[in-house]
């Protein structure tokens, strides 16, 4: 049966279905990013990566954060080595040794894409998977008729989504 020649709703119906199985792992992935992305102020999952860095001996703080591409905030000296965060600086040798906590591979894959930018090219699929979103709420209306029974429910059940919605964002 082609889909031209059936009802709006029968065709809604049948794009939300195969749409919703296309789309099945990025939704996925995204429900498993949006979870762990909560606790991103935490270690949740991340371990330690400790990396060396020669640059030039004797630079000043203001010198220092271009390099790097961080601040120094509160830096302590102790033996003549500088030390900010839990990274430290040799002034007198140049090495640079930096302790940074990272979520495993494909988790912060997972979480660059979920947080995609402008300044990504990720960022079109972004929109065309929040698009899809939209269209996955529109549709959904679709998938009964308004006479029976389970879509007047459905009603109920919105307006409760509804009003969890304005509580969750007043809150």
């Amino acid at each position: 049966m082609a889909l031209s020649n059936n009802p709006f709703s029968i065709q809604m119906r049948v794009i939300h279905r195969y749409l919703g199985f296309f789309l099945a792992g990025v939704m996925a992935m995204y429900a498993i990013s949006g979870i762990i992305m909560i606790f991103r102020q935490t270690n949740f999952l991340k371990h330690e990566v400790i990396s060396e860095k020669q640059i030039e001996p004797n630079l000043s703080q203001s010198e220092l954060e271009p390099i790097l591409k961080m601040p120094v905030r509160n830096p302590k000296t102790e033996n003549g080595i500088i030390q900010f965060d839990k990274n430290t600086y040799d002034p007198k040798t140049g090495l640079v040794i930096l302790k940074k906590m990272e979520l495993p591979y494909i988790i912060d894959k997972m979480e660059r894409l979920h947080k995609a930018t402008t300044k990504s090219p990720l960022y079109y699929f972004n929109i065309f998977f929040g698009l899809s979103l939209l269209f996955f709420v529109i549709s959904a209306f679709w998938m009964y008729t308004p006479k029976m029974p389970i879509f007047k429910k459905g009603i109920y059940f919105t307006i409760g989504g509804i009003i969890l919605t304005l509580i969750m964002l007043f809150v």
